[in-house]
């Protein structure tokens, strides 16, 4: 059994139990949250496909962890005109263990 949600503007297939880093949540660790953004549900060999979501459909989840993903580095560059830019970035997450397929 899988579904696909979506969240942060992306979509995700998750099944029971999986870790799943996401966009930044606003929670706090240890807290439960429910996906109801749910573009599909597949159980026991049949497939439900919302338009674009499936009613009566929600995913619980537990939030394990708020932290900063690796960081990125961007390096401009222009030639001839001694411009040279040295930034990082580090992504926020919010790591979500999936519980129960509703």
């Amino acid at each position: 059994m899988y579904a696909v949600i979506e969240t942060g503007g992306k979509q995700y297939t998750v099944r029971e139990g999986d870790l799943v880093k996401v966009e930044k949540l606003d929670a706090n660790e240890g807290d439960a949250v429910t996906f109801d953004k749910v573009l599909l549900v597949a159980k026991d060999g049949s497939v439900n496909v919302g338009k674009p979501y499936v009613a009566d459909a929600k995913v619980e989840a537990k939030v394990l962890k708020q932290a900063k993903d690796k960081k990125v580095i961007v390096y401009k560059f222009k030639a001839k005109k001694n411009e040279r830019i040295k930034r990082g970035h580090r992504q926020p997450y919010t790591l979500v263990e999936i519980g129960s397929l509703a």
